[in-house]
């Protein structure tokens, strides 16, 4: 159980981590801090730029601590939080389904990251 609970931390957990780059640094084709923030203007998320601050923040910061199951609540929630927000703005709209954008990913992440939170990070962790 431990190693399943390791490897579903690390793979989300590392994902976030990247998705948070994408936005704040523009590393693995991602748009910056500028880029990130002009789309989240042009969508009705304002300010931008400080709106792609704290979700890139957000993703960062909630991913380095699932994945290294620190904290595993309290990241849990961060990503949560985050996946809400991302439902609310972009996914809601578009009905259930990935395949027309909707929220269905989001809601993925959220059933995952609730689970981690109730069951615990698990041997393999920081804490």
């Amino acid at each position: 159980m431990d190693l399943g609970l390791l490897l579903i931390r690390l793979v989300i957990g590392i994902l976030f981590v990247g998705h948070g780059a994408q936005k704040l640094f523009g590393w693995f084709g991602g748009y910056g801090i500028k880029g990130t923030g002009g789309w989240l203007d042009s969508i009705g998320v304002k300010p931008g730029v400080l709106m792609a601050v704290a979700v890139g923040l957000a993703e960062l910061v909630g991913g380095l601590l699932v994945a290294s199951g620190l904290w595993l609540p309290l990241g849990s929630a961060i990503l949560i939080a985050t996946m809400i927000g991302a439902i609310a703005t972009v996914h809601g709209k578009n009905g259930l389904w990935a395949t027309q954008n909707g929220m269905e990913y989001n809601l993925v992440l959220i059933a995952a990251l609730l689970g981690l939170a109730l069951i615990g990070a698990g041997s393999y962790s920081v804490l």
